[in-house]
């Protein structure tokens, strides 16, 4: 009985640790990092709050606690 508590007060502990807002700074170099690597040249990545996103489908990620979102849009050349 005291394995299976241990056990699931364990998996608690990790889930709570994979729920933590990740600063916007940090996720935007993430994000960037997978752009480059496909080989995106032309490209603008911004961090705005929630209320400034018009177009939900340019949001590539989210940060803050959900406060604000990273935007991407691709440059035409």
């Amino acid at each position: 009985m005291i394995r299976v508590a241990m056990g699931v007060l364990v998996s608690l502990l990790a889930t709570a640790a994979l729920a933590v807002p990740k600063p916007c700074e940090e996720l935007k170099a993430e994000i960037e990092a997978k752009i480059q690597a496909r080989g995106v040249t032309s490209y603008t990545l911004e961090i705005v709050p929630n209320s400034e996103v018009r177009d939900q489908n340019m949001i590539v990620g989210s940060c803050d606690g959900g406060t604000k979102k990273v935007i991407y849009q691709k440059n035409d050349r």
